[in-house]
């Protein structure tokens, strides 16, 4: 009796992963203040503001401070408060991203800057950095951002 031979194939089979198409974004835009309780920001919300962006991302963007903390409570400056929000940009083509954007804003006169990462879940991932100025008695923000944004 001849002995059997068996042979066996091994197929490895990794997960498949969509890869998303991610692009570089960098722009600049412009905002002023919305009063809590007018337009899209609510009764309670410390800061609002609505404006417009252009450059790698395009369109109208809405921005509701859901919370913040003076940075003198960590030994920092009295005049800038650590935030949390959300920030919206309508697309020129309608479309909604919707992200967490977190920071810090100097709202000491004379001295208003700001610095906040913008984070994106969903359809659309990714973040912006974003830096500028802030001028509560004019009641204007504007800056320029840089990040990227993947489309999955």
């Amino acid at each position: 009796m001849k002995p059997l031979k068996v042979f066996f194939i091994c197929i490895l089979v990794a997960p498949v992963v969509a890869l998303a198409d991610c692009k570089p974004v960098v722009g600049g835009f412009e905002a002023t203040l919305v009063p809590p309780g007018q337009g899209h920001c609510p009764a309670m919300a410390p800061f609002c503001t609505a404006g417009r962006v252009w450059g790698g991302v395009q369109g109208s963007y809405q921005f509701v401070m859901t919370a913040a903390e003076s940075s003198a409570l960590l030994g920092g400056v009295p005049s800038i408060q650590f935030f949390a929000g959300k920030s919206t940009v309508t697309l020129k083509s309608g479309a909604q991203i919707v992200g967490t954007d977190t920071g810090s804003i100097d709202l000491q006169p004379g001295r208003g800057g700001f610095a906040s990462l913008i984070t994106f879940e969903g359809s659309t991932t990714g973040q912006i950095k974003l830096r500028g100025d802030f001028d509560g008695a004019a009641g204007t923000t504007n800056g320029d951002y840089l990040g990227e944004l993947c489309q999955s």
